[in-house]
Order: structure tokens, then C-alpha cells, then sequence
């Protein structure tokens, strides 16, 4: 396990520069892992740990290099080239506001937030060494024991809730608010406003774990260090205190000597390789998006951890394209969006929501063992700089529709077939809990966040999951049935719905498949 001191480093410093080295053509490695995000730094960590070499390939850069301003992320108020992944105008998951269009135009550029969009919903990702963790509000949030039971029936509950679950919050460097501090707090004023009046009109309400640094945060509210969860850091990356990725689990990787990196290139193509094992092509980016260079390595074994999305349509488009042609028809289904919608609440003047706000959620409202539909609902910042009575939400719900990603062969692109209707019931089960919340305070929806007239952010999602279902698409590991030395090791193992932010849930599976693979597959 990893030890704290390792963590406390890894969290001051991040992976180290020497770890950083591109791949090159021919190249031959006994471990690749497709993917930084949570279920390829859990490979990373444990293989290098087991003594084994492995590359780890991402598609964005590495976030090491600070602009022209000082710092290596911009903050959500004044939005540059850094925030999107090859956009030139930026893609808000809240982008209007009264009613008029919020985004702005930005320079192309392989920034740290990735806005997908298919036919029904936008699917927001992380890009950078440390995928989604840079981009995420940093809810480390365990799910309840029966619905993990319920959507992983073939998983141990009691083995994940004794031992896999507390070694990736641990290795996460997950924390919690200090209760009396939280209640004094100017910035969490919102949501003090939020909990107060959920509790009013009947429902229960939680802390929440981050694994951004709440002793930073306290300082940032003193004066003492320099702000990130209070100077509007959140989507595009925070400059200070949190405890991504690259700074936990990919720092203490590379710290074994056995870790590489190659960061800005995305794979194209995995298929079986003449000398054995498996061929993994991939192109090197620009930072405009243009392919710098082409080039082939061997991999004795190949884990997939491009995230639900990247995963899927990798596997998907190999199927159809004959490379891996005997891949599980189940390869590509079961995908959900964690039932997301958000929603705003307009606050009357004297419930003030407060001009500083912590990017950082620490309070959720908790409905989810209400059987007429489930909620866990987040208390979400709006952190505009200055007071605008509004009290944004993030509701998780059981919406139980899914999707399946398909291969286009006219234009060579994978597809999700999701609709936008599709999120009716998520709609359904917060509007419950928000008809109830507005009536009990006398209050109303914001309909000018999310569009014109438009109540319900229905058609985004921070939380892809599901595509290579596990025990459908793999065995109950990940392993790719009928090909050798294949894993997947990421969300898309998880079939659409944790019923909480999904990603303590996605690092503790990975611990726990990688262990049987390390002590199974590469004994």
C-alpha cells in the first residue's frame, strides 16, 4: 500500500519530468496502458510496483508548464486556449446566463477539458496526464453497499468495502471538512444556504470527501497562500491543493523507476502483432490537433483505460474494422450517464449565496433510498465573483436507460446512440425533490442558465460509464474473453450508474482486478 510519506511527496511534486519519455516507433514494452485517469494510474501504480515496465499513453499534454500569467491552469471566469481540448469557443456546462450565450471564443488548442458531443448529449472528460482528476470537483464519494451490489452483482461488496475501497481513498489522499470550520466559512456560505433548506423541507443532506486539500483551502480563506478553490478553479484545472492524479498514484508510479509516460498522443489502432503480443498504434498531436507523427510499439499486454468513452470507441472501431474481429458483441453496450442533470434555483435577496465560493463541493442532499426515484444531488459552487442569488445543483439519479456505441463505416467514426430523452427520468426524480425544495422556500427555478427558457440541464454528463460492461464484455476482471493479455481497467467496466460520483468507485474496482491479473496473469 502506499505509504503516506510517499503520498505527502508525490502530492508536493507530481510526476517527475524524467518520466516523461515518448515511445518511439518499434519500440517493444512488457506492459501499455491506454489512459492517465483513475483505472490507468491504479495499472500504472500496482504494475510498476510488481516490478513490471509499463508506458502509460495520453492523449492530452502534461500539465507541468505554467502560461503567461504564472500558472498552468486558467480559472473559469476568464476562460484561454488552456481550457478546452481543440474547441474555439468554449462549451459551458452552464453557458448562458440570463438567458444570453455565455461561452467565448478561445484559440484551438489541446486544452485540459474535452466537450464531446454526440447526436443527445455532450459527455465532458478530462485531458492531461491525470485525465478526469484535473478536471473534476474532487467528490470522493463511496456508493452505497446494496446498489454496488445491485449494478456489480458478480463483485465481492464485502471485499470492496473492507479492502479495495479504503486503499484507493487512501492512495487518492482523500480528506475531509472540517465541520466547525465549514459552518463559519465565507465560502461555503452557498452551500450552507442549500443544506439549510433542504433540511427544512425534508430531506437529509451529507458531507462529502474531496481529495482536494481542505488545510489548503483554509489557508487559501485565510490570506496566507495563494487561491485555487477560491479563485474560481474547478473544469479547467486547479493551480494549488488538489490532490490529482499525477501528483498520488502516477507520482508514486514513477517513483519506482519503472514508469514512462508519453503524453499528446492518441491511440489509433490495437491489433495482434507478428512477433507476438499486441501492435499499438498511435499518433503523436500537435497542440493545434494535427498528427505530428505515426508510430507502432509491441506490447506483451495492453490495458485499456481511455475511460468509458475513449475505451468503447477504441474497441468498438477495432471490431468493425477486422483487427479484432472476435471481440464480445457486449464490447460497446450498457453505456449510461450516471443519470446527470443539473438544475438552478433562484434565491430570494435576503438568502444570500455569498461572492466567494469554494470550487470544491463539500455537501450533498441525500435521497436515494426514496423508491419513487432516487436522488444524490450535489451542492454545486457557481463562482462568479461576485453575489448572484443562485443555488446551482448536480443531481445523480437512477435514470436506467443506456446506450450503445456503433461503428460508422461511411465515415470511419464511432457513434453513441443516446437521445436526450433519454434523461426524462433522471429529470423526473430531481424535479421531485426540487418541486418540493422551491414550494417548502417560496423560490424558483433559474430557466436562463442552461438556454432559453430551459429549467433542466439534461443533455451534458461529467460521469460516463458503461461500454465494456464488466462479466459481459470481460470476465469479471476485465480480461478481454478469447485475447490474451487485453484488459480493460476503466469506467466503461461499470454498467451507467453508481448513484454517486463515480470515480472512488472506478479506482477501487481497478485495485481490485489488477491485483487477481498481477497475481494470476504475470506471476
Amino acid at each position: 500500500m502506499t505509504s503516506r510519506r510517499t503520498l505527502l511527496r508525490a502530492a508536493l511534486f507530481g510526476v517527475p519530468a524524467a518520466a516523461l519519455l515518448p515511445l518511439d516507433d518499434g519500440d517493444h514494452v512488457p506492459a501499455l496502458v491506454i489512459g492517465s485517469g483513475y483505472g490507468g494510474s491504479v495499472a500504472a501504480l500496482r504494475l510498476t510496483r510488481a516490478g513490471i515496465a509499463t508506458a502509460v499513453v495520453e492523449m492530452g499534454m502534461a500539465w507541468n508548464t505554467a502560461g503567461p500569467d504564472g500558472k498552468i491552469f486558467c480559472d473559469m471566469l476568464d476562460p484561454d486556449r488552456r481550457s478546452y481540448w481543440l474547441r474555439t469557443r468554449t462549451d459551458q456546462p452552464v453557458g448562458y446566463f440570463l438567458g444570453i450565450d455565455a461561452n467565448r471564443s478561445i484559440e484551438r488548442y489541446t486544452g485540459v477539458l474535452d466537450s464531446e458531443r454526440f447526436a443527445g448529449i455532450r459527455v465532458y472528460q478530462g485531458r492531461g496526464v491525470g485525465g478526469g482528476s484535473l478536471v473534476n470537483g474532487g467528490m470522493a464519494v463511496v456508493p452505497r453497499r446494496d446498489y454496488l451490489a445491485e449494478i456489480l452483482p458478480s463483485v465481492d461488496a464485502a471485499a470492496m468495502y473492507a479492502t479495495y475501497f479504503p486503499r484507493a481513498t487512501a492512495a487518492l489522499g482523500v480528506n475531509a471538512v472540517d465541520p466547525a470550520w465549514f459552518e463559519t466559512a465565507d465560502c461555503y456560505r452557498y452551500a450552507r444556504v442549500s443544506r439549510d433548506q433542504a433540511r427544512a423541507s425534508g430531506y437529509a443532506t451529507t458531507f462529502l470527501p474531496n481529495v482536494y486539500d481542505f488545510g489548503y483551502m483554509r489557508q487559501e480563506q485565510a490570506g496566507t497562500v495563494p487561491r485555487s478553490a477560491l479563485a474560481s478553479e474547478v473544469i479547467y484545472g486547479n493551480n494549488h491543493g488538489k490532490r490529482s492524479l499525477d501528483k498520488t498514484y502516477l507520482a508514486a508510479a514513477a517513483a519506482t523507476g519503472r514508469l514512462t509516460i508519453t503524453a499528446q498522443h492518441v491511440v489509433t489502432a490495437v491489433a495482434p502483432a507478428p512477433a507476438g503480443g499486441w501492435a499499438v498504434t498511435m499518433n503523436q498531436l500537435a497542440t493545434t490537433g494535427g498528427t505530428v507523427a505515426t508510430k507502432t510499439v509491441r506490447a506483451d499486454r495492453v490495458f485499456f483505460a481511455a475511460g468509458s468513452v475513449g475505451t468503447s470507441k477504441l474497441l468498438v472501431a477495432m471490431r468493425a474494422q477486422g483487427r479484432l474481429p472476435d471481440l464480445p458483441a457486449a464490447v460497446g453496450q450498457g453505456w449510461g450517464n450516471n443519470g446527470n442533470v443539473m438544475v438552478a434555483r433562484a434565491q430570494h435577496l435576503w438568502n444570500t449565496t455569498g461572492a466567494l465560493q469554494s470550487g470544491m463541493p463539500a455537501v450533498g442532499i441525500d435521497n436515494w433510498a426514496d423508491p419513487a426515484g432516487p436522488v444524490f444531488a450535489e451542492i454545486a459552487p457557481f463562482p462568479a465573483g461576485t453575489e448572484l442569488w443562485i443555488s446551482l445543483y448536480l443531481a445523480i439519479t437512477k435514470n436506467p436507460n443506456r446506450a450503445q456505441f456503433a461503428y460508422d463505416s461511411a465515415t470511419g467514426t464511432v457513434g453513441l446512440t443516446w437521445r436526450t430523452a433519454q434523461n426524462q427520468p433522471a429529470v423526473a426524480a430531481a424535479k421531485r425533490v426540487f418541486d418540493t425544495i422551491n414550494k417548502a422556500q417560496v423560490t424558483v427555478y433559474r430557466s436562463d442558465l442552461f438556454g432559453v427558457n430551459k429549467v433542466w440541464g439534461d443533455d451534458l454528463t461529467y460521469h460516463p460509464l458503461g461500454g465494456c460492461v464488466l462479466g459481459r464484455a470481460t470476465d469479471d476482471y476485465g480480461r478481454l474473453p478469447g485475447h490474451p493479455g487485453l484488459y480493460v481497467i476503466d469506467g466503461s467496466l461499470i454498467p451507467g450508474s453508481t448513484g454517486v460520483n463515480p470515480f472512488v468507485t472506478i479506482t477501487a474496482l481497478a485495485e481490485r482486478n489488477i491485483e487477481r491479473i498481477i497475481a494470476t496473469d504475470l506471476a
